[in-house]
């Protein structure tokens, strides 16, 4: 399966994008299905963001039109994500709330005690998706998803799945866990392949979570990326986007804390690029993962 398979994207016409989206495309958020879960194709990323910020950007990105929102008990903000949700005009059934547990807390009685820490911060009855954060070698797995299990199995969490887990760990995880795991959340932008995991997400039902999908600014000058940009009257962050969401089985959380880029990225949803432009944008991928920003002793990444 190429790496770069089109899914079916709604026709929008393509237009200027500088403005904040209009009501009338704020309610056609696609979705991804993963096993059992309809995953929202485009999430709002919290990492970094907190206090009031946080607060007020989730409360003006689910105004605008996103409904996912994406955060982790690492990220320290659990409390102003909670609070948005809070100060929003949307309900809690029409978000798909995402968090993920720190890897000092994947012990079983630790990983069940930091969910319902999780749930009070975040001032609801139960998340959407609750990942695991990291690989944690030092906890056998087995004990992890089944504590993991219990909580889908109480109702604090509707899904489950694991992030920054390369394709091999997350067989291994996925042929352990009594509950269907949905998506394996990592680093996907123009710069990274996936092609391996991509390949397993996709062979198991499963999505993929792109986080960092603008590689934090390094697009920027890309001369392709600008190109193309220029061509379909959109920012290179919106083509970044809309690179990732016309692929089969692909999410992406981008995080932004300003008005003006939420509703930039939301309006990525808009472009529509052509396979030429597609197959541009995958080439710019750098081999032996030298386009990753973020990296982690514990894990051995998949080199495409």
């Amino acid at each position: 399966m190429p790496p770069h398979e089109i899914r079916h994207v709604v026709p929008f016409a393509v237009c200027g994008m500088m403005v904040p989206v209009a009501p009338e495309v704020r309610s056609i958020m696609r979705t991804v299905t993963a096993r059992d879960a309809s995953i929202p194709v485009l999430g709002f990323g919290t990492w970094q963001i907190h206090g009031k910020a946080a607060q007020d950007a989730v409360a003006y990105a689910l105004a605008e039109g996103y409904r996912h929102v994406d955060t982790a008990q690492d990220y320290d903000n659990e409390e102003s994500v909670g609070a948005g949700l809070r100060d929003a005009t949307v309900g809690r059934d029409e978000v798909f709330l995402t968090t993920k547990v720190r890897p000092d807390r994947f012990r079983p009685g630790d990983l069940r005690a930091s969910v319902t820490e999780s749930l009070r911060k975040l001032d609801t009855d139960y998340v959407d998706l609750l990942l695991l954060h990291w690989p944690v070698p030092e906890v056998p797995l087995p004990d992890t998803l089944g504590a993991l299990a219990e909580v889908v199995e109480a109702g604090q969490a509707r899904h489950a799945g694991v992030s920054n887990f390369p394709s091999a760990l997350l067989a291994e995880a996925d042929n352990l866990s009594a509950t269907p795991l949905v998506t394996d959340q990592v680093e996907y932008h123009p710069y990274l392949p996936q092609t391996t995991l991509l390949r397993a997400v996709r062979e198991r039902g499963m999505a993929l979570t792109a986080y960092s999908p603008l590689a934090r600014g390094e697009l920027q000058d890309d001369p392709v990326l600008t190109e193309i940009a220029a061509d379909h009257d959109a920012t290179i962050g919106q083509i970044a986007l809309a690179w990732l969401l016309h692929q089969d089985s692909v999410v992406a959380i981008p995080k932004s804390a300003t008005r003006q880029r939420i509703s930039e990225n939301l309006a990525s949803q808009r472009v529509t690029l052509n396979e030429e432009e597609m197959t541009r944008i995958h080439s710019l991928a750098r081999p032996d993962n030298t386009g990753r920003l973020l990296t982690d002793d514990a894990v051995t990444w998949d080199v495409d």
